[in-house]
């Protein structure tokens, strides 16, 4: 009955604790300290956790369906992992929106990928209540079929031509004016228009009351809007790709695939030239520093920034041949999927992290796990050294949360080091 002004978003964990936790008190005959007490609220999001787990196996068993060298140990093994990703498992013992939130953006792709679109689109509604920018992954669900369907006419295309030179599996970079020339014909038709429309209308329906929702509201966020202002951050999108290559070294950085990059600089410098001018643009033009990241000592991101970043003038500019690497190996690491389908996750990626001005790794569980879950199996042994690392990770967080705590100089609260 209580709201904090400061609070940012929509009141999904609050009112699904409430429907959780009263029916329970009323059962057990609980007191009102025992219902509300911090222990009870922490034990929602142990719910969220374990539902995660089991949204991320069957997740991977329906996109990976067609492998049949993946055994069921492997999906079991890769969904364990994904569950304990260090960033999203440390909120699972806090009361925090994050695995509400995860969960019910993975049940929304779940039920899209079954074809239960207007399941998905009120799970999506559920996953707006907990964060609003997770509005971005209802537009990801419409986009799939979107992209199903364009896959279909772009191979039917191929036959007509019987152009064996271009790949509906992945494009080089003259095959993609190509293929967005056949993008912009097919969806500039009224009858395509018509049948996307007929597939994907709860996500416009969802989406449209999102954009009523902005117009009432005056913008996305509720309660403390001064530190939460929307703008062009594009080194978002670089932070992203290094946070992805240190969580998925075993994927990312790979002998293997720093020769496969040499080999590729080698064959397209004009390309890679032109990519580190525009990289070298955008992080010059369009970076920014949020007062919290200068201010906040309990985070991660302030130690990253100011032992990284803060170094020197140029060490944001230096960093972009890894930026370059990280986002080649990023996308190598997706070839196994439909060109519409990368387009279609590049844009929901940019969308989700590029408004933020705030360097927060949280903005970055759910496009890293979407894109985790979409590739392919790695080896018994590289799953197995990415499960140790996701250990290590946490058992080290959780040290210095519980053990190396602080105060500030105006305040008597002890401070916790976290994500």
């Amino acid at each position: 009955l209580q709201w904090d002004p400061m609070i940012t978003t929509l009141p999904g964990l609050y009112l699904l604790s409430v429907g959780v936790v009263k029916p329970a008190a009323w059962l057990l005959g609980w007191t009102g300290s025992v219902v509300c007490s911090v222990g009870m609220l922490r034990f929602i999001n142990l719910l969220f956790s374990a539902g995660n787990l089991y949204l991320l196996y069957l997740l991977l068993f329906k996109i990976h369906q067609r492998n049949k060298a993946v055994s069921g140990f492997q999906r079991i093994l890769l969904a364990l992992t994904l569950a304990m990703f260090p960033t999203l498992y440390f909120f699972t013992f806090l009361y925090y929106t994050d695995p509400g939130s995860v969960f019910f953006t993975l049940f929304s792709y779940l039920m899209c990928l079954y074809g239960n679109h207007k399941t998905s689109a009120l799970l999506g509604f559920c996953g707006f209540m907990f964060r609003q920018t997770n509005i971005v992954w209802t537009v990801f669900c419409a986009g799939n079929v979107v992209a199903e369907k364009l896959n279909e006419a772009w191979k039917i295309e191929l036959q007509k031509k019987k152009d064996e030179r271009i790949s509906s599996r992945k494009g080089s970079f003259s095959d993609l004016t190509r293929v967005l020339q056949f993008l912009v014909e097919y969806l500039l038709s009224p009858k395509n228009l018509v049948t996307l429309t007929a597939l994907t209308w709860p996500y416009i329906m969802l989406v449209s009351l999102f954009f009523v929702f902005v117009f009432i509201n005056g913008g996305i966020v509720v309660g403390d809007r001064s530190s939460h202002e929307a703008c062009l951050h594009f080194s978002q999108l670089f932070y992203f790709l290094s946070f992805t290559a240190f969580f998925s070294f075993p994927h990312l950085l790979t002998p293997t695939k720093i020769r496969k990059f040499l080999l590729s600089l080698r064959k397209h410098p004009v390309q890679y030239s032109l990519i580190t001018v525009m990289s070298l643009f955008l992080i010059w033009k369009f970076t920014y520093v949020h007062k919290y990241l200068l201010a906040d000592n309990r985070h991660y991101t302030f130690y990253v920034w100011r032992k990284v970043f803060q170094r020197h003038e140029l060490v944001k500019y230096l960093l972009v041949p890894f930026y370059i690497f990280a986002g080649w190996s990023f996308a190598d690491t997706l070839k196994s999927k439909s060109i519409f389908w990368i387009l279609m996750y590049f844009v929901c990626l940019l969308a989700v992290t590029v408004p933020q001005k705030l360097l927060e790794f949280r903005y970055f569980i759910l496009p890293f796990l979407i894109y985790r879950l979409n590739i392919p199996f790695l080896s018994l042994y590289r799953q197995l050294l990415e499960l140790a690392f996701y250990i290590l990770v946490n058992a080290v967080t959780f040290y210095l949360f519980l053990n190396r705590t602080f105060q500030w100089e105006n305040s008597d609260e002890v401070q916790r080091f976290m994500w």
